[in-house]
């Protein structure tokens, strides 16, 4: 026997027969791009990877990987496709048929009412469903004193989303003050809340540099030719529609927070 003949070993073993189903994840085995089926064209199956970029793959044997392993997709007859699952703002699969669940004693805490608004656009069904309230701050000046008032603990788990949380920063100082294991303090490096929305979700290039010194909301309204900070947020926040009209670091940052008060021991 040549042991040479034949030696496409995705061909040769035996591969099972996946059905393509809309939003199953699988990988392309030669190419390595890895994405969620969204649809069909041209006899190919339509990947989106989590950058919302897609391609066309053809339905060959054994062309794709499934929880590592090889497999080959089909396509399902038209009228036995499911439905693609709906998601929520922040990606999240929603969650039908359920009111929202009476609040947790766990709060999660934001700098102002810009964050509370934005916050509440992306992850506003995700936290009802968690019976998680947001609530604004004015300002982390006073957290500390803030946090001590709270009495955080095991079933009242604490929160915190902060602004321009970089080494060296008035920020940083102030978050390196909090000690208790029952609070947990993330944030983003953008000096505004604003600035954790994408360029692009507003139809601008970059956010325009303020010059030190000057209020960065006014320098940015200056820039881009915007009279008032009221007008500039309205038409921010219009320009948010989910997780992908904003930074990764805030998603993180949000994503951490949620899971942290939602932990299971503060029903205990």
């Amino acid at each position: 026997m040549d042991v040479l003949a034949n030696n496409d070993w995705r061909r040769r073993r035996a591969v099972p027969t996946v059905d393509a189903e809309l939003d199953l994840v699988v990988e392309d085995a030669d190419s390595g791009f890895c994405g969620a089926v969204v649809g069909f064209e041209f006899g190919a199956v339509v990947l989106e990877d989590r950058h919302g970029r897609r391609r066309n793959f053809p339905l060959e044997p054994a062309a794709f990987l499934l929880d590592g392993e090889p497999v080959t997709l089909v396509r399902q007859p038209a009228a036995a496709v499911k439905p693609r699952r709906e998601v929520t703002a922040s990606g999240s699969i929603a969650v039908t048929g359920l009111t929202a669940r009476v609040a947790r004693r766990s709060r999660i805490w934001v700098e102002g009412i810009h964050d509370a608004a934005l916050v509440e656009r992306i992850w506003g069904d995700d936290l009802r469903v968690e019976g998680v309230v947001v609530e604004p701050l004015d300002g982390i000046d006073e957290l500390s004193a803030a946090v001590a008032e709270f009495h955080p603990g095991p079933v009242a788990r604490l929160g915190v989303l902060v602004d321009h949380l970089v080494p060296n920063s008035k920020e940083s100082r102030i978050v390196g003050n909090i000690r208790s294991p029952y609070v947990l303090v993330t944030g983003h490096p953008y000096v505004d809340v604003w600035q954790a929305v994408k360029p692009a979700a507003l139809g601008i290039r970059e956010w325009p540099t303020v010059p030190p010194g000057r209020p960065w909301k006014e320098g940015v309204c200056a820039a881009l030719g915007v009279a008032e900070p009221a007008d500039m947020w309205r038409r921010i926040l219009a320009s948010v529609s989910s997780y992908k009209d904003v930074e990764t670091p805030l998603i993180n940052a949000m994503e951490r927070l949620i899971d942290f008060v939602t932990e299971p021991d503060e029903d205990i």
